[in-house]
């Protein structure tokens, strides 16, 4: 957050103190037409201004993010917190200040009476920059909105969706890890230091390693998951020579918070973390919910029809090599409507919308994946009659209904 706008100031104080002075050595005829008090008073207004305006901006900003913090999920707000453009927006700001007062210093320098030309454009250019960078940031404040930051959540999950599963569902695919036998392992690698969250796991140096060690490599953290000290990451069996655990642990990438690489699931965490603060009794905001699941819905569908790896990678022999946990269709339809269901079976609103979701999912989806949603809808019915005792109450939270309380649609038989 501060790297960006630390180069930006060491920039600006650099070219106020050898731009002025190149152009007075190469070009001392160069002169602006606007006069020395006119000057001092122009650098002296941009100068003041921006400083007042950097102030004022980022103070909102910040009350904004931590509004949203509360009003969103924490984990979320951070993302909005490291945006480029808050740092670059700081950066210029910055930058305009130093260098309008360090323009100043050269304004009727030696009672010459004379504006160096190009530190004169240097300080429009900037003024102009700095506009450009707070309409900039104005548009990123408009995106704390709750439908453009369930849009945004959603266009991350669906970028990594795609990057990760490229293959299209192929109906009756059989699932590759209940065929894998793991022998015992003879070596564990362990996480040091702090707990970290898991980021990302690199199965190509994986690959590479396990062919060194002529064995298996199983890995027995998810990415998303936390690893505290002395937890297992990896275990290595059948190795035919002794392991660089060093290399094998920095195939394992953590850092301080999960991240939407390799974690599609953190997408739809956000998105159902969204939705339960919405279904809160302080909030109270149902139809909240229901626009996170229009995106829940959309990431899940687009899921449904992917081939999802189960993480077990052979070599060119047919030997595994690498064993990956990975999630489920199961692990991402428990993920998307269990909480959900659990913190808003009293809502009508949100139950009807999450039938109308499980319908259309389970039509879209191949069969034996449908057959996944047709079990939710089960237990979606068990809900409702846990929480609506009065018959036609039930009979109005089982209508399927895409906007939750909208447009009412019935399944056909």
């Amino acid at each position: 957050m501060w790297v960006v706008p630390s180069l930006y100031a060491l920039t600006a104080i650099a070219l106020g103190i050898l731009l002025p002075r190149v152009e007075r050595r190469f070009w001392p005829e160069l002169g602006s037409a606007v006069n020395a008090a006119s000057a001092t008073a122009l650098y002296s207004a941009v100068a003041s201004g921006t400083i007042a305006l950097t102030a004022i901006v980022f103070s909102l900003t910040f009350v904004m993010v931590q509004f949203s913090a509360t009003a969103y999920s924490p984990r979320l707000v951070m993302w909005l917190a490291r945006d480029p453009v808050i740092a670059h927006a700081l950066g210029v700001f910055t930058a305009t200040f130093l260098y309008a007062v360090a323009a100043l210093a050269w304004v009727d320098r030696g009672e010459a009476s004379k504006v160096p030309l190009i530190s004169a454009w240097m300080v429009i250019a900037l003024l102009l920059a700095s506009i450009g960078m707070f309409i900039a940031l104005i548009q990123r404040i408009a995106m704390l909105q709750i439908q453009r930051m369930l849009t945004f959540v959603g266009d991350r999950g669906r970028e990594v969706i795609a990057e990760l599963y490229p293959r299209p569902y192929e109906a009756g695919t059989p699932d590759d890890r209940a065929t894998v036998a793991v022998s015992r392992p003879a070596e564990v690698v362990t996480h040091r230091g702090r707990p970290r969250a898991v980021q990302a796991i690199d199965t190509t140096r994986l690959m590479a390693l396990s062919r060194v060690v002529g064995g298996t490599i199983e890995v027995v953290v998810a990415v998303g998951d936390t690893v505290i000290e002395s937890a297992p990451l990896l275990r290595v069996s059948d190795a035919k020579c002794p392991i660089d655990a060093a290399a094998l642990s920095r195939a394992i990438e953590r850092g301080t918070e999960r991240t939407f690489e390799q974690d599609p699931k953190y997408a739809i965490r956000l998105l159902v973390d969204i939705a339960i603060r919405a279904l809160s009794p302080a909030i109270n905001d149902p139809t909240t919910a229901v626009q996170a699941l229009d995106q829940i819905g959309d990431l899940l569908l687009r899921l449904g029809r992917r081939h999802l790896d189960e993480g077990v990678l052979r070599d060119e022999h047919g030997i595994v090599r690498v064993i990956v946990p990975l999630p489920t269709w199961d692990d991402f339809v428990r993920l998307a409507f269990d909480e959900i269901r659990t913190y808003g079976g009293g809502s009508v609103q949100v139950i009807r919308r999450l039938r109308a979701l499980l319908c259309d999912l389970a039509a879209m989806v191949p069969d034996d994946r449908g057959a996944t949603l047709r079990a939710w809808q089960v237990r979606l019915d068990r809900t409702v009659a846990q929480h609506f005792a009065d018959p036609d109450e039930q009979a109005a939270a089982c209508v399927e209904d895409r906007q939750g309380l909208g447009v009412t649609r019935r399944s056909v038989a």
